[in-house]
């Protein structure tokens, strides 16, 4: 890396907000283009019917389970390159960077084949009615598990480009990686007839085309983070023992919360596969609040992770303050946006579906009084996460999400119905928000008052 791109990466430095804003905005882009990707899907299985939708939507949540361990490839890399570039050791950045990488792979590769094997008994998990739909979620398991150790190098690499303030080239990668989505769904779908197999086929060969991108970037790029990197090597264990460190908890916390959706999740096909398809389109239409948030929050934990480094706790504390403010006017915005265009949602992805349409602007505007506190936990954890602290947020979201499942229970055989569900997430991701933002207020005195000698 040039000592120009040193400078214009460092986060130690320099207007707070503008520094936050240059890492986080490609951030931000690059989770919402991983949520196009589903909204691109979505556009196209709408016009095939309610049963594709819901296959995809099924299939999505072994998608969201990987991410729990594709989080030690990606924070483990996002981590230690933001605290080793904030200390001034480049070197032991890429150290982290290489060990988080291979560990990543090992992981996809696990997973890849554990959804190719069990298939069956995963997708039997989710009790569906209609037997073609739990076969089309076989089928497309078994597709995308092709690339999946391919895209958690890609997560790790994106974590070492965001840790050392380069958050453009992830964006750039995924930007591509959208574009060859874009073009193929509607081909594969449609013109090749291939329905939701099509969908999946389009996401292995978009996902393959990132990883050629950002593996080709770390390699070659002039605004790579390091000068040479070693994709094989021999495993460093002590850094390998502080990346489980930092990320077990964060990885347990992922786990657990996908799973306790997936309880959800069967609750809701109880009412059927419209109901499915209705929690599909919302859920990734609510995303805009919590998939940018927490692209905020990556960007939160470089620039974190680099002034703890650095010892520059004052810049920490004023961090956490301008982003507080910026992340509440966010969640403002999407509060509105779901209260008054959730209608209008349903009508781009499922035409003419009335029943549905329904149910999910009742599910919008109940999930719409979250907003606000899961934009403040997206602050609060990508700053603990950044100091080192991965702990605390794991285990307030632990328990709120174990509180969920037991409260969508009780509440969905009420006269609720379906929006007893919605109420139950409502209310125990408002919990978990405003938890996690208290807690870091309340423990604030127990660090630094002053920067360090190094900083």
């Amino acid at each position: 890396m040039t000592l120009s791109t040193l400078k214009r990466n460092d986060l130690t430095r320099g207007p707070i907000l503008k520094k936050l804003l240059v890492i986080a905005v490609p951030i931000m882009g690059t989770q919402f283009m991983q949520m196009s990707y589903n909204l691109t899907d979505m556009f196209w299985l709408g016009r095939v019917g309610p049963n594709a939708v819901a296959a995809s939507g099924t299939a999505g949540m072994f998608m969201w389970l990987s991410m729990a361990f594709l989080m030690v490839g990606r924070m483990g890399a996002e981590i230690g390159v933001a605290q080793c570039f904030g200390s001034g050791d480049p070197s032991r950045a890429s150290d982290f960077s290489v060990n988080a990488m291979r560990t990543g792979f090992a992981l996809g590769l696990a997973y890849a084949l554990i959804l190719v094997a069990f298939r069956e008994i995963l997708v039997g998990f989710f009790n569906i009615q209609e037997p073609a739909v739990a076969e089309d979620t076989r089928t497309y398991l078994a597709v995308v598990a092709a690339a999946m150790p391919l895209n958690f190098v890609s997560a790790s690499l994106t974590g070492s480009f965001n840790g050392s303030g380069n958050s453009r080239t992830p964006f750039i990668a995924n930007a591509i990686g959208l574009i060859t989505n874009i073009i193929l769904d509607p081909i594969c779908i449609y013109q090749l007839n291939l329905g939701v197999i099509g969908a999946a086929v389009a996401t292995l060969v978009s996902q393959c085309v990132v990883f050629t991108v950002i593996i080709y970037a770390m390699k070659r790029s002039r605004n790579r983070p390091f000068e040479t990197y070693a994709i094989w090597g021999k495993p460093d264990y002590t850094i390998l023992r502080q990346i489980f460190r930092w990320t077990t908890p964060i990885m347990l916390e992922s786990l657990l919360f996908t799973l306790m959706a997936m309880v959800t999740t069967r609750f809701v096909n109880g009412f059927g596969a419209n109901a499915m398809a209705a929690s599909r389109v919302g859920s990734q239409v609510e995303s805009l609040s919590w998939l940018i948030g927490g692209g905020f929050g990556s960007a939160l934990t470089a620039f974190m992770g680099q002034n703890c480094g650095a010892g520059r706790w004052s810049r920490i504390r004023s961090g956490f303050r301008i982003s507080s403010w910026v992340m509440i006017l966010y969640g403002t915005v999407i509060t509105l946006v779901l209260l008054l265009l959730a209608g209008y949602f349903y009508d781009l992805f499922l035409p003419n579906e009335p029943f549905i349409r329904r149910m999910g602007t009742d599910y919008l505007s109940i999930i719409a009084i979250c907003q606000i506190p899961q934009c403040l936990e997206a602050v609060a954890g990508g700053t603990l996460k950044g100091i080192g602290k991965t702990m605390p947020p794991s285990v307030i979201s632990i328990s709120t999400n174990v509180i969920r499942v037991i409260l969508a229970y009780f509440l969905s055989i009420t006269a609720l119905g379906l929006n007893g569900i919605w109420v139950a997430v409502t209310i125990t991701a408002s919990a978990r928000g405003l938890g996690m933002f208290l807690y870091y207020l309340l423990t604030r005195k127990t660090r630094p008052a002053e920067d360090l000698a190094n900083g």
